[in-house]
């Protein structure tokens, strides 16, 4: 992070209450980071998808993130992602969570850190602003979040490149009972748009101006109460998991 106060010490008030690990989400990562027994986690915030079972150097700049980390989890070190304090490769593999798109001028520098301080795989779990820009919340209400996405996530392309080696991307779907309530999760919710502390809990709305909130909270009530959302968007109730943006990028050395 490059701003003088982290960008979560204002906004992640709530995340370990209604951002909690999807254990369907845990298994991918997991499974990416293959056989590694130490993990550097940069972005590391309350915890969630972080390794139980492994050696994890946790790095977190944000303190109001911090400390949500539950005792059993190791202390975060205060740390920018874009200057890692740790020597060349010093764990087996590295890993962030929907994390990079908050390293801001610092993008490349963490992506690069993480491939430097990893002996073995690199896991990015981010989103597909393209893919994101295309589900009903952020195409018909919020569209200055895609205008946000379209700055701030960069292309997978674009990440493949500063990770080098052999890299791969997978789709993660989002599951209609998903615990973590990321904006994408709100696929199969609208109802959850007029919830305050659901917004809260996500970056997209917590980035967006009051009068952009209410405009989009007022809008989506209406076409809730006249069936306007129904019509338009109803066949999502049937859905059990939907393809928001986010994807799982792996690096392998």
């Amino acid at each position: 992070m490059t701003e003088e106060r982290p960008r979560y010490d204002a906004i992640g008030g709530g995340y370990a209450r209604l951002r909690r690990e999807d254990p369907r989400i845990a298994a991918r990562l997991l499974a990416a980071l293959g056989p590694a027994r130490s993990v550097v986690n940069v972005g590391a915030g309350a915890g969630s998808y972080e390794p139980r079972d492994r050696h994890v150097i946790a790095i977190e700049p944000s303190a109001v993130m911090a400390a949500q980390r539950p005792p059993e989890l190791v202390p975060a070190i205060a740390a920018s992602a874009g200057a890692l304090p740790l020597f060349d490769g010093s764990a087996d593999a590295a890993m962030a969570v929907l994390a990079i798109h908050h390293w801001d001028a610092e993008q490349e520098a963490g992506v690069r850190e993480l491939r430097r301080v990893a002996r073995g795989p690199v896991a990015l779990l981010t989103v597909d602003a393209a893919v994101a820009g295309e589900m009903w919340l952020v195409r018909d209400y919020l569209t200055e979040v895609a205008e946000l996405d379209r700055r701030i996530m960069p292309p997978i392309d674009r990440l493949a490149g500063w990770l080098g080696g052999d890299v791969r991307v997978e789709t993660v779907e989002v599951a209609r009972d998903t615990p973590d309530w990321t904006l994408m999760a709100f696929w199969a919710h609208p109802e959850r748009v007029l919830d305050a502390a659901a917004r809260a809990a996500t970056s997209g709305f917590a980035r967006m101006d009051e009068h952009v909130v209410a405009r989009v909270v007022a809008d989506v009530e209406r076409d809730l109460a006249d069936g306007t959302w129904d019509e338009r968007n109803g066949a999502l109730r049937a859905l059990d998991s939907y393809d928001a943006g986010l994807r799982l990028v792996v690096a392998e050395r």
